[in-house]
């Protein structure tokens, strides 16, 4: 049975799962069962129409789901038959934030749960990962035995070399299956995994890298991207030489360059046959280090842990997403952001994962869908930006090319403003379910995103995820709905960190997340919780716009701006000045051909004022060259608005961690002229 977009309205949705569709998820499944054997609330067998009955239900259990964590948790693991060789003591023995202690003295291995679907006969011949890059017409696949072989390969060379459990692991990989299998090989002896994307420059990469002194480093000699070959030989030969703890180099031989001296071949410590051997290991033994985006200092080196990354990754990739065997799941990543561990996930689920090394745009803006259509996925994730680039150049990708496996488009990275949603249900597939999902590095998963048994409504993320309560916070420490307030998680998530490396006594951790609100997670992001349930992304709180007392969303002004075709790219700071005034211009990047005249001008902020309010209309509207963004892509505010305000670029900005540098030389310029104006 299928299903098509209702009416444009206020209230209707834009899309509902089909009945008999919602009753065969695995979340309804898994409901029926935890409500037989851990008293979650009942969910009836009969598939429902109903919109509101729908999202009562799953009101009920994610109310469950956070009361009683010690339940929940339980039956997460046991549904997911979750392998502890040393059983746990207790689900939450402390569950105070920060330091709450998840299952104490369970023993088991992330590596394990990711290639035990290689053991059943009937799955190891198919493809655990199907690859993909610019140069490459058909996947290549990797087959679940052929992916664990060479995991037990690697993994007894990297004991070989003397890797032991806590030591740390490095990589320099594009998303390729070598990074893949080092991950698992690094997980199975537990090592504590990093990764950089080679697009990264030395300085970005040793800024991470020399916090947590790797043992053993992979490294690409370059990649391809945007139809270039881009040569790293340079940047790993630095690495090298700043990186003394180094005991090991492997070269992966992407653009087919000659071993340096020294370094190990790829090819030689993933030749030989055996079974793998997984390290048994508590429960918060670190898995892998992830970072921020570094912006403003050293990045944070966040670790997270094999249990509560293996049991979050679970419930998302399986309950949320609806991922299982038979399964593709794509979604366009690099090594250097968390939604590449994610995609790894899908490994724990059965699936297959699809990588791609390249540009979403190379050859045409429509590259990223072809991969999609040629690799059969299911599940296709991207970013918020990718979709709204693909309006602007007019793409039909459901018309021109065979979308017909697709069920579920995920979008992350910053909010799908409405018209990328009703783009998705008018150009790509009108069957589709839109799973929009925020959260963040800080614990690799999401805390609202898709359900699959829930409608989409447009501009809305469907709930708050399992597990994860999730409320609406005024300045006060009072939860509100329908009304903008701090997102805070007032209960701990076993994937949150278990600390900062290189941070003892957790004062840096501390101050990143609770200084706010004592004891309760406060993530940075103004969201509105409706009174139905969903939920609304207004933008960071770090760089909140604040006019006359009344606080707005920079993404909210963002969606309005970037629908007009002139404009490809926007950035509004709001600047509190010396005397007293406040200042809150709004920088265009324009379309190609477009000039910033008074007509344009005129229709940014009447466009502004009729769809938002007055107070949403800039002071100023300026045109840049180019804006400042993460080295994964998001656009930095925060530093702009501290090199506004008179701070040097070295005390605004890791230029390091910018992914054109150059582009703040203008609002540095445009500081010295506003302060030589003043009198």
């Amino acid at each position: 049975m299928t299903t098509t977009p209702q009416d444009d309205t206020a209230t209707a949705p834009l899309w509902r799962p089909a009945p008999a569709r919602a009753a065969a998820t695995r979340i309804v499944a898994f409901q029926q069962w935890a409500a037989r054997h851990h008293g979650a609330p009942a969910a009836p067998l009969a598939p429902t129409a109903d919109d509101t009955e729908a999202a009562t239900r799953y009101a009920a259990l994610h109310a469950w789901s956070v009361a009683d964590p010690a339940r929940f948790w339980t039956a997460v693991t046991q549904w997911f038959d979750v392998r502890f060789s040393t059983p746990p003591e207790a689900v939450l023995a402390d569950p105070a934030m920060p330091g709450a202690r998840w299952f104490p003295g369970a023993r088991l291995n992330y590596a394990e749960h990711a290639l035990r679907h290689a053991e059943d006969p009937a799955h190891a011949d198919r493809p655990a990962v199907l690859h993909l890059d610019e140069t490459t017409a058909e996947p290549q696949p990797l087959s679940w035995a052929e992916l664990r072989r060479q995991v037990g390969s690697l993994a007894a060379e990297l004991r070989r070399l003397g890797v032991r459990p806590g030591d740390r692991v490095s990589a320099y990989l594009p998303n390729i299956p070598q990074a893949v299998v080092a991950l698992l090989a690094s997980a199975a002896v537990g090592a504590v995994w990093t990764s950089c994307a080679p697009d990264f420059g030395a300085r970005s990469v040793l800024d991470r890298f020399q916090q947590i002194e790797p043992v053993v480093l992979f490294a690409v000699d370059g990649y391809r991207y945007g139809g270039k070959e881009h040569d790293r030989t340079e940047v790993v030969a630095e690495l090298r030489r700043e990186l003394p703890g180094l005991r090991a180099v492997v070269h992966v031989p992407v653009l087919g360059t000659p071993t340096p001296d020294g370094a190990l071949h790829w090819d030689e410590l993933t030749a030989s046959d055996g079974e793998p051997v997984f390290e048994q290991l508590p429960f918060d033994h670190p898995l892998w280090v992830l970072y921020s985006s570094g912006t403003t200092g050293l990045p944070k080196a966040i670790v997270q842990s094999q249990g509560g990354i293996l049991v979050e990754h679970l419930k998302q990739a399986g309950l949320h997403l609806d991922l299982g065997p038979g399964d593709r799941f794509l979604w366009y990543t690099s090594t250097g952001w968390m939604m590449w561990n994610f995609l790894v996930a899908g490994l724990l689920t059965g699936s297959t994962i699809v990588t791609y090394d390249g540009s979403p745009g190379h050859p045409g803006t429509d590259a990223l869908w072809s991969v999609a259509a040629r690799t059969g996925a299911t599940v296709l994730g991207t970013s918020a930006a990718y979709v709204i680039a693909c309006r602007k150049a007019d793409l039909h990708p459901g018309r021109d090319l065979d979308l017909s496996a697709v069920r579920c488009i995920g979008t992350t990275g910053s909010p799908l403003p409405p018209d990328g949603f009703r783009w998705i249900y008018d150009e790509v597939k009108q069957d589709v379910w839109l799973a929009s999902v925020s959260g963040g590095t800080d614990v690799c998963s999401c805390f609202v995103g898709g359900v699959p048994t829930l409608p989409v409504h447009l501009g809305e993320i469907q709930a708050p995820c399992l597990g994860a309560d999730v409320q609406a916070w005024d300045a006060g420490g009072h939860p509100v709905i329908d009304q903008v307030g701090e997102l805070v998680v007032t209960r701990p998530l076993p994937s949150m960190p278990t600390g900062f490396w290189n941070d003892p006594d957790g004062t840096r951790y501390r101050e990143s997340y609770f200084d706010t609100f004592p004891g309760v997670w406060r993530h940075g992001d103004w969201i509105t919780l409706t009174s139905r349930g969903t939920v609304v992304i207004h933008g960071r709180s770090d760089s909140t716009l604040n006019r006359q007392g009344v606080r707005m969303g920079s993404a909210d002004i963002y969606e309005v701006v970037e629908r007009l075709p002139e404009i490809r790219e926007s950035l509004v700071i709001g600047l509190e000045e010396p005397d007293g005034g406040y200042w809150m211009p709004l920088f265009v990047v324009l379309a190609e051909g477009a000039r910033l005249d008074d007509a344009l001008r005129a229709r940014i902020r009447t466009a502004l004022r009729e769809q938002l309010s007055p107070r949403h209309v800039p002071d100023e509207v300026i045109a840049v060259p180019g804006l400042p963004h993460t080295l994964t892509g998001k656009r930095i505010e925060v530093p702009v608005k501290r090199l506004l305000s008179g701070a040097a670029l070295h005390q605004a900005v890791n230029p390091g961690s910018v992914d054109n540098p150059d582009t703040l030389r203008f609002f540095e310029r445009l500081a010295h002229e506003r302060a030589a104006d003043r009198p």
